[in-house]
């Protein structure tokens, strides 16, 4: 039973999906903890950590494009085995560093090894996964990732990392281990052959043809919205239940919708993704934003909690056919020589995730905490925005292909 659920699909894809579920459960074990350490512990204040974080997110999205280009170039497995091990010493001199110049430069650092790790390990199980297995390989990808986000805090909790900085050397350990791990997988099975892998196209060359590529480029704008949308369920979300009139206890009620998308993402996510199985991709990517959209409004229209878990679930599939079917047609529409660059390159529209909590801050400041349906439905409009990207992309790969 299991040789044949293993025989699925390349021993690599299952080194990746594997390691991924570690990864994630080690990076969620000690990072939503981070700022609570850094305020309890090293006695930053908030600006300061605000900063920190944000550094973090800033670096990581734009070295993303780079080391997904970089690995077109050298090869995939030794710029994972660089970034990963890289990123292991990052974590272990976060439990050493005491002055704010080096948590900024740490923070840095991890967010430049996440981003060039991420986009060269989904390039890598495109080039490894036939066409007709990719869906099926990301779906497990995204399974892992959210199994591991779900353990992580436990153990984080578990572990005290608000106080401790056992965490971070545990998360540190596990990098390592899945770099080395890495390396293995290089030295048995080798880097995969791609056509063109050995020619030398230049960056800007790359970046020519990438930020050309008008089907891409409509794809990589809709989920700007689409980021911008998922970014608010941990910012203006709860703000608005904290905050506003009619929630007698609004932090509770927060608590119950993140374990609702949790749940959900886990039980939905292979459903979900088999009912859509015979649409086109770009069709459930739309589908995935009106159901985004949708789910938004809701958490503006409703107060009843029954019905709050409802617009939860609606937006989490929309998460799940957005996140899931987004690596996919990046994997179809990149040329093999350049599949790197294109998975750098989707790193861009997580400036959304930093604009989204921006402008859903400026309308509950703006309207006020008891203008839920306003200001909700004003972030459905915008969330709306990527319906017209992805439709004009479908019609433009219709066309061209």
């Amino acid at each position: 039973m299991l040789g044949k659920i293993f025989s699925r699909f390349h021993p690599v894809a299952w080194g990746v999906i594997i390691g991924t579920f570690f990864a994630r459960a080690g990076f969620y074990m000690t990072m939503p903890y981070l700022a609570i350490y850094l305020h309890e512990v090293k006695g930053l204040s908030p600006e300061l950590i605000g900063t920190i974080l944000a550094t973090s997110f800033l670096v990581g999205t734009l070295a993303s494009f780079f080391g997904g280009t970089l690995s077109d170039r050298v090869g995939r497995f030794p710029v994972m085995v660089v970034s990963m091990l890289g990123w292991a010493g990052v974590f272990a001199l976060f439990s050493l560093a005491d002055a704010v110049w080096a948590f900024l430069v740490l923070s840095a650092l991890s967010g430049l090894g996440r981003n060039v790790f991420e986009p060269t390990a989904r390039a890598l199980l495109t080039d490894i996964t036939p066409c007709e297995q990719q869906l099926s390989v990301f779906n497990a990808r995204y399974f892992a990732i959210n199994l591991g986000a779900a353990l992580g805090p436990l153990a984080g909790v578990m572990l005290g990392s608000a106080h401790s900085t056992l965490p971070l050397l545990i998360t540190a350990g596990i990098y390592a281990v899945y770099g080395v791990g890495v390396a293995v997988l290089w030295k048995v099975y080798g880097e995969p052959k791609r056509q063109g892998s050995g020619e030398r196209v230049s960056f800007a060359e790359t970046v020519r043809v990438v930020f050309q590529d008008k089907v891409f480029g409509l794809i990589l704008l809709g989920n700007l919205f689409v980021y911008s949308a998922y970014a608010h369920i941990e910012t203006t979300l709860a703000q608005y239940l904290g905050s506003a009139p009619g929630f007698v206890d609004g932090v509770q009620i927060y608590t119950y919708l993140l374990l609702t998308n949790t749940i959900s993402v886990v039980l939905l996510q292979y459903p979900v993704i088999h009912f859509t199985k015979k649409w086109s991709a770009l069709r459930a990517l739309t589908t995935g934003g009106v159901l985004f959209a949708a789910g938004l409004w809701g958490f503006g229209l409703f107060d009843h909690l029954f019905l709050l878990i409802l617009a939860m679930i609606v937006m989490t599939i929309g998460e799940i056919l957005c996140f899931i079917i987004g690596d996919v047609i990046i994997g179809q529409l990149a040329p093999e020589n350049l599949r790197g660059a294109y998975f750098g390159a989707g790193g861009f529209p997580f400036l959304g995730q930093s604009a989204g909590p921006w402008a859903g801050g400026l309308l509950l400041g703006w309207l006020g905490f008891g203008q839920g349906p306003l200001v909700f439905g004003i972030l459905m409009l915008l969330t709306l925005l990527a319906v017209p990207c992805f439709v004009g992309a479908q019609r433009r790969y219709r066309q061209e292909f």
